[in-house]
């Protein structure tokens, strides 16, 4: 009797591991990428989905002026341990430089290397996922125009088991979406661009919504704030909860500037954000403006007092 038992729980045991693996399998080759025909590089768009993509804010060195210097280095603090944006310059070792281009688009939409294992999602390719395939080849190029930086990035500082990387591909069957993006035919072109540059490239979402206690977005309170992922502060409600105060040209006005419709200017990590929006033809910040004002009302969860918390990414004003 114990001997079936034993065997009957070994078996089970042998399962639960091979689904587990079979559920966590990396999928190295990004089929829509090998299938494309060979891709005639625009290197002024990829410049834009550069900086619609703020890579400069997390893989620029560190307190340095020159923010096309992407050697990496930056701490990126998480309920989860502290994460090191890595080296995307082209330096043939310690960089990118011997990447192909389907690499690239492989790791930016799916989150998973050229060896075939999965980023951890402090690499926002859950928003990226949604991005066009020639854009991120398009952003591949103009990175290749850039200088290398030598420099290795040390490791991310991630405790026991959320260091298991096989345990990411759990993480994405729970929470990653890679449907493409689809334009609304009930709205603008401008407003879809606006949705497009939102929801994907710009992935204000990961930092403007609540996570749950696996580190997924609460999809019900999306864009509605909520502690700071980076774990100080708090991220402001940019529904019309939080910003119907602002018209879309006071939203534009910010994103090119900085400065809030009282004269006041952006604080916390949105200061790294605006440097990136500042540099958008101002149609794409037109068209963020539109989509953003168009987001209804949604309650996000109580902020605690403010003398607490200091406000990360609102108006200096608000914190």
């Amino acid at each position: 009797m114990r001997r079936r038992i034993f065997l009957r729980g070994a078996i089970a045991v042998a399962i639960g591991l091979g689904a587990y693996w079979l559920a966590t399998e990396p999928s190295i080759v990004h089929g829509d990428v090998v299938t494309r025909p060979a891709h005639a590089p625009d290197l002024a768009n990829g410049q834009i989905v550069f900086n619609a993509g703020g890579c400069a804010s997390c893989h620029a060195v560190p307190d340095q002026p020159d923010r096309l210097k992407l050697g990496g280095g930056l701490a990126i603090p998480s309920p989860f341990g502290t994460f090191y944006a890595p080296n995307i310059s082209p330096h043939e070792s310690d960089g990118i430089g011997r990447w192909t281009e389907a690499d690239f688009v492989t790791a930016v939409r799916t989150g998973i290397s050229p060896r075939g294992t999965h980023y951890f999602p402090a690499f926002p390719y859950t928003s990226y996922a949604h991005a066009k395939v020639a854009d991120i080849e398009d952003l591949f190029a103009y990175l290749k125009t850039l200088a290398p930086v030598s420099g290795k990035v040390r490791d991310h500082d991630v405790p026991f088991p959320f260091n298991v990387r096989r345990n990411v591909g759990v993480w994405k069957l729970l929470f990653f979406d890679s449907t493409p993006f689809m334009a609304d035919a009930a709205h603008s072109a401008q407003w879809n661009r606006g949705a497009y540059l939102v929801n994907g490239l710009g992935h204000c979402a990961e930092c403007h919504s609540p996570r749950n206690v696996l580190g997924g977005i609460k999809s019900a309170q999306r864009f509605a704030g909520g502690p700071n992922p980076e774990g100080k502060g708090w991220v402001p409600n940019i529904t019309q909860k939080g910003l119907s105060d602002w018209s879309a040209k006071d939203i534009d006005y910010f994103l090119r500037t900085g400065q809030t419709p009282d004269g006041d200017s952006a604080g916390g990590s949105m200061v790294r954000v605006i440097k990136n929006t500042s540099q958008l033809p101002e149609a794409d910040t037109a068209a963020i403006a539109e989509y953003v004002k168009s987001l209804p009302p949604v309650e996000g969860p109580p902020k605690p007092p403010k003398k607490a918390e200091e406000e990360a990414g609102e108006p200096k004003q608000d914190k």
